[in-house]
């Protein structure tokens, strides 16, 4: 009798799901939804007139698109039970949400499992979307729709995998120990590097370098960095998946970053150019925000307010190297996202501590120079496995439908070409 009473007292309690977490994270999944629309004004105002319903409807159609196939397959890919037991891929076991209800304590204890799959759906919808910015103004409107689905299937679920997967043997890279609070390698550096593949694979627009190109409305860039910055809160903080401490802590940090970030690229502008660019303010904001989302739930302000920093200072040199290279990277998604991406990821192995995150790692900083090495592994991966796949989704989209609308269609804007309407009156 006395052992039955000790075991009902000593028996772990079941997992609850706690209201407080629940509101947050659906606050925050909401605040991630409107990243996509935001980008969709960022991307809009800097592409020319005649193509700025085009290149709008390439995040809305993402959000669209990607939320369906998220449902059917993308999530079981992502984070379903891994296959194998090797940390690479998920199982088909919660295709179209088959079994996914309840709490899982592997993701999240104290919120409800289908909620935790809406939160991770909106990562998954932007992450795609981030990548027209490289191929904007030339690409097949059906080449994207194939694209999309064909490149979430292929490289964001399976480094979602690497990173995130804990449904029985978790991912590779994060059985590494490998820190990636809320998408540095599987949203930044995955987007980044298939959008220079892209607009490699794709070449220049026409009359570049000929004709004037520059953005046909800085207004509306201003508000896409604004509302993308709004949004990032949902993003990174919403990240913790509680309404904690930590949460508290990433959003403080994602704050901090964004600002160095547009005082960092403004200012480089200023020096260099004689006169601080509102372009390049909202650009530096986006870097600085890029950089500190692998670690905002592992550093404290200085080490955020020195990731913000470099971020400016990394994306502004980045942008500046595309002419030298000659590449077509139309809107600079390699040099914000991928090489801010990049930046982030290996700057939280130099300034993650423990005392931020007791599950996390220190950095080189803090007494811990391999996770530095550990970082950039994860790096290296996501770049060979996001660049390679694309390059392969590309060529089977190109023999399929074509990549690149015709010369005709390209010299009369996307919009009137492919979607038969126009953004502005004439």
């Amino acid at each position: 009798m006395l052992n039955s009473v000790l075991l009902q007292t000593t028996a772990p309690a079941a997992p609850k799901i706690d209201f407080g977490d629940t509101s947050w994270v659906l606050i925050s999944t909401a605040l991630v939804m409107l990243m996509t629309p935001a980008l969709g004004f960022f991307y809009g105002g800097l592409v020319r007139r005649k193509n700025v319903l085009s290149t709008i409807m390439h995040s809305f159609f993402a959000l669209a698109v990607v939320s369906v196939v998220w449902v059917l397959w993308g999530y079981t890919l992502a984070f379903g039970p891994d296959v194998g037991g090797a940390g690479i891929i998920g199982s088909l076991d919660w295709f179209g949400l088959n079994n996914v209800s309840g709490i899982n304590t592997n993701y999240a204890p104290t919120i409800p499992h289908q909620l935790f799959m809406m939160f991770q759906m909106m990562f998954a919808v932007i992450t795609p979307a981030l990548i027209t910015g490289a191929f904007a103004e030339r690409k097949r409107f059906k080449a994207y729709a194939i694209f999309i689905v064909l490149w979430l299937t292929f490289v964001y679920a399976p480094i979602a995998h690497w990173v995130w997967g804990a449904q029985g043997t978790v991912g590779w890279i994060k059985g590494l120990g490998a820190l990636d609070f809320a998408g540095g390698t599987v949203v930044h550096i995955s987007s980044g590097i298939a959008a220079l593949v892209a607009a490699l694979v794709l070449g220049k627009r026409l009359g570049l370098g000929k004709e004037p190109m520059e953005a046909h409305d800085v207004t509306m860039v201003v508000l896409g960095a604004g509302l993308l910055w709004f949004g990032w809160f949902g993003f990174n903080a919403g990240s913790a998946l509680q309404a904690n401490d930590l949460a508290v802590s990433a959003f403080t940090v994602t704050h901090l970053s964004a600002a160095m970030g547009a005082l960092t690229w403004a200012t480089l502008s200023w020096i260099r150019q004689g006169a601080p660019s509102v372009l390049g303010a909202a650009a530096g904001a986006v870097a600085g925000l890029v950089s500190i989302t692998p670690a905002s739930g592992y550093v404290n302000p200085q080490g955020a307010l020195i990731i913000g920093f470099g971020a400016g200072a990394v994306c502004y040199f980045s942008v500046l190297l595309k002419s030298k290279f000659g590449f077509d990277d139309a809107l600079d998604v390699f040099a914000v996202h991928g090489m801010g991406g990049i930046w982030g990821a290996l700057a939280t192995g130099l300034f993650a501590t423990k005392t931020v995150n007791a599950a996390g790692n220190d950095g080189l900083f803090y007494g811990n120079p391999g996770q530095l090495g550990i970082q950039a592994v994860g790096v290296i991966a996501t770049v060979v496995w996001s660049g390679g796949i694309t390059f392969v989704i590309l060529k089977v989209v190109d023999l399929l439908v074509g990549l690149r609308v015709d010369s005709k269609e390209e010299m009369a804007g996307l919009d009137t070409a492919l979607h038969g309407e126009a953004a502005y009156e004439a």
